[in-house]
């Protein structure tokens, strides 16, 4: 539970400052590539955050699939953004089939996402 909280803070300060970054200090060598490293950025803040919700919702009702879902978002972002980063620097196209594969990881973490909330028991979840 901390340990994602942690990953999803790291995660996000990071998104923050590799924007700053990208959008300062990298504006020239960026060029064209420049969305493709906001793309990063914003996948990036947004499972960020997803990672804080989870382990909010890991405290609450300790499922599995929470755990599960967090590990996929953790990895999703390395190789989602991580591709996309590196795509823009080194600008070597062929690093961009990692890409797709951190989407499946994206889409399986939502799913499983999903799949906790149906499992955790209707009283528990009255907010």
């Amino acid at each position: 539970m901390k340990k994602f909280a942690i990953i999803g803070a790291v995660f996000a300060m990071l998104a923050v400052a590799l924007g700053a970054f990208g959008a300062h200090a990298l504006k020239e060598q960026l060029g064209s590539s420049r969305s493709v490293w906001e793309t990063a950025v914003q996948y990036q803040m947004f499972h960020a955050l997803a990672l804080l919700v989870i382990a909010i919702l890991l405290h609450l009702f300790r499922d599995s699939f929470f755990s599960i879902a967090a590990w996929l978002m953790v990895i999703g972002t390395l190789f989602f953004s991580g591709s996309l980063y590196t795509l823009s620097l080194i600008k070597i196209t062929a690093i961009g089939i990692v890409t797709p594969i951190g989407g499946v990881f994206f889409i399986l973490a939502w799913l499983f996402v999903i799949l906790g909330i149906f499992r955790i028991r209707t009283s528990r979840f009255n907010y």
